[in-house]
């Protein structure tokens, strides 16, 4: 694992969680996939969400950003509750988030640069000569500086990632949500991202969800990891402390060991 961890170095904090999600339930049709979450996310630090395929990690980004409400419970961001939260109030709320989706989302219609003004067009008034400042600026964080005119079809799926993150942060977030930032990508090009999630905490001073079922990933960019699992939270704590549980089901995910190992283990607790 190339690079450092900036745990040691997080941004300040006033000790009051940026993100609470209180006894969060959600449903689609019978199937249950968040029963009664909670969480604190703490500014200035990058919370890993693990879990397998299907567990709701996804579903955790979808309600921080109101893409989603909440069967029941309450989502909170600093001292304001937003699943209840008018539309009109949303959109400027939104501003402070930057999202990073799973397969970019870039619009093919539009270049690079294109891409990365559009937040910024949307939601701020700056000249035609400020945007394109800022896209300059947010490209050369990413390392992509010079592609403005480049259209999406022209990218590898590593350069895509990195365009879609640069536009994440084109708007200045305070909070960037990474939608399995890693997926499809080699070994190589999936460390590049882990190194630009560490870089943009360290130089922007954001806070970072990670959602991801990529280990190496995870001990790489977490100062904290918590795991979602048959719709709570069973493990939170650091990368260390994730890999010293005992608990079988942390234990086989982390080991990348299957269901039937879990329910294996388990029983054979159950006996002693």
């Amino acid at each position: 694992m190339g690079g450092s961890n900036t745990a040691d170095n997080p941004a300040p904090s006033n000790g009051v969680p940026i993100i609470r999600l209180i006894d969060v339930h959600k449903s689609f049709d019978e199937l249950d996939v968040l029963k009664g979450v909670n969480l604190d996310l703490r500014a200035g630090e990058t919370t890993v969400v693990l879990g397998e395929s299907g567990a709701g990690k996804s579903v955790i980004l979808k309600h921080i950003v109101r893409l989603l409400r909440p069967d029941s419970g309450e989502v909170h961001y600093r001292d304001r509750r937003i699943d209840t939260l008018p539309e009109r109030e949303l959109v400027k709320l939104r501003c402070r988030f930057g999202f990073l989706f799973q397969l970019s989302a870039l619009f093919d219609s539009m270049t690079v640069g294109q891409n990365i003004a559009f937040p910024i067009r949307e939601h701020t008034k700056k000249s035609r000569a400020e945007i394109d400042e800022i896209v300059s600026t947010k490209l050369d964080m990413v390392g992509l500086d010079g592609t403005q005119s480049k259209w999406p079809a022209e990218l590898s799926g590593g350069q895509k990632k990195r365009v879609a993150l640069a536009r994440a942060i084109a708007v200045d977030p305070e909070l960037i949500l990474y939608d399995e930032p890693t997926t499809g990508l080699d070994p190589p090009r999936a460390d590049e991202i882990n190194e630009l999630i560490l870089k943009l905490k360290r130089e922007l001073h954001v806070t970072g969800v990670v959602v991801t079922h990529d280990m190496a990933s995870a001990r790489k960019v977490a100062d904290r990891i918590v795991m979602l699992y048959d719709g709570d939270f069973i493990f939170d704590g650091t990368p260390e402390e994730i890999q010293a549980c005992q608990d079988p089901r942390v234990k086989c995910f982390v080991e990348g060991r299957c269901e039937e190992e879990v329910l294996r283990e388990l029983y054979k607790q159950g006996d002693s």
